[in-house]
């Protein structure tokens, strides 16, 4: 039933908001991940992020990938608990810490072909701009080596769906996806690395505009 559910959702609401409302824009596409275990790493600045991501791969492969999403905010109450672990299909973690490896479920989703969608700023950021990137995702690289990691870049989300908005505006999202980041025993090295590579790929995004809902469907 709740594979069902996360299929009628994907058909129903996501790809058709994504592809015939507001219309996605890739490039390289070909350097996303064909199975996993793989990591995707994105900036983040509206909510829109977690399902232009999502679009990006064919339906039979939506049982396979799992955004990283905090728990504290996710979790909050039971309707959102359910529909984020069953829908969205979210690993949560616990930004407070407490626990003895946060990152475990992580690791073993990994462990069994998953791919993870990471937004390592931690939040939504302010629209347009890299916050600082937390530390996590070299820990788990530390975890599991050979798991590639996707550099992904995200621009048009933090107009489409800005802090507050409900209704998504018909604006383009663009998608530019970098080559794959190689594991560092540096955290430094790797950190400065990861957010280089996210830079360079937002000056390779072509901006925003709106457009009549039906012109162009990806």
């Amino acid at each position: 039933m709740t594979k069902l559910l996360r299929t009628l959702f994907s058909l129903c609401i996501v790809w058709p908001v994504i592809w015939l409302w507001l219309g996605l824009r890739v490039k390289h596409r070909q350097r996303l991940p064909q199975n996993g275990p793989a990591i995707i790493v994105a900036n983040h600045n509206s909510h829109m992020d977690v399902f232009a991501l999502l679009s990006l791969f064919p339906l039979r492969r939506q049982a396979q990938i799992h955004p990283v999403a905090a728990a504290d905010y996710f979790l909050r109450n039971k309707w959102m608990a359910w529909f984020a672990l069953n829908i969205i299909n979210i690993i949560p973690i616990t930004r407070q810490g407490g626990e003895a490896n946060p990152l475990a479920q992580c690791e073993q989703a990994l462990r069994d072909n998953k791919i993870l969608i990471i937004f390592p700023e931690g939040t939504r950021g302010e629209p347009g701009k890299l916050s600082p990137l937390k530390s996590g995702l070299w820990h788990l690289s530390q975890r599991v080596p050979d798991v590639p990691i996707i550099p992904v870049w995200l621009r048009g989300t933090e107009q489409v769906m800005a802090r507050g908005n409900r209704i998504p505006l018909p604006l383009f999202i663009d998608v530019c996806v970098g080559e794959a980041l190689p594991c560092h025993p540096e955290k430094n090295v790797f950190m400065d690395e990861l957010k280089q590579q996210l830079l360079a790929l937002q000056q390779q995004t072509t901006g925003n505009y709106a457009h009549e809902p039906t012109s162009h469907a990806g």
